[in-house]
């Protein structure tokens, strides 16, 4: 049941908590681990040497141009991960034109240890309390695969799941957004919406959604901002 096996919430609405019930998550980067963050474990996965990869996007951007580019809005997200995804075939002599089949093979059959320690953390603060939760995601079947929610036991706190993959309608188009708020039954001033890249933010704001800019490189940081705007606290799932 929905929030049933969280362990610790600390409901603490203070004098500046807004009267929020809905929490929007994006998924890569936010409730998963970064690519470039499992490098070590890609490359043992996929039997390369050790440093093969060398891209490191948002933890070192001056060394990866096309990550630049991305930024710049000179190609897509999606475009960045293809290119990556062709990339790595070609390292194993393969031809992949899918970012599945880049997902799958990194991260082999249990794609619950890429999610975020902080996530679940989160997520399970979040659901106890009674928040709505959604995620709103460009590709998360595209990348992912459509069988790994299965394995996901996280997602299933989630009332709501938008993806592009199958809506079409990419953030940061508005429509994505007022899609998916349509979904949750709340209007944006009633929520808060925490994605990694400052275009899909930006997006957020113009339709009157809260925002919390997602920094990879620190996740207990960006957490602890969501969850205060709802009233709540981070406490480690283990906490005593």
């Amino acid at each position: 049941m929905k929030g049933s096996d969280a362990r610790t919430v600390d409901a603490d609405p203070g004098a500046g908590a807004l009267a929020l019930k809905g929490l929007i998550l994006d998924f890569g980067g936010v409730i998963s681990r970064t690519l470039f963050e499992t490098h070590a474990i890609t490359e043992r996965a996929l039997g390369l040497p050790d440093g093969a990869l060398t891209w490191r996007g948002p933890f070192d951007p001056a060394s990866d141009p096309l990550w630049q580019s991305m930024l710049a809005d000179r190609i897509s997200e999606r475009d960045y991960w293809l290119a990556r995804t062709r990339e790595v075939g070609r390292m194993l002599g393969e031809d992949w034109d899918r970012m599945e089949t880049f997902v799958k093979r990194a991260r082999g059959a249990d794609p619950a240890a890429a999610i975020r320690p902080e996530a679940e953390q989160a997520i399970r603060a979040a659901s106890r309390a009674g928040i709505r939760l959604a995620v709103l995601s460009n590709e998360l079947d595209l990348f992912y695969g459509s069988d790994f929610r299965d394995r996901l036991p996280i997602l299933a706190h989630f009332d709501v799941i938008v993806d592009a993959t199958y809506t079409g309608i990419l953030k940061p188009d508005a429509r994505a957004y007022r899609y998916c708020l349509r979904a949750l039954g709340l209007a944006a001033d009633e929520c808060v919406f925490v994605d990694d890249q400052p275009r899909n933010i930006a997006g957020a704001q113009t339709v009157g959604l809260h925002t919390v800019p997602f920094d990879v490189r620190e996740p207990r940081k960006s957490y602890t901002e969501a969850l205060s705007m709802l009233g709540l606290a981070l406490v480690p799932s283990d906490a005593g």
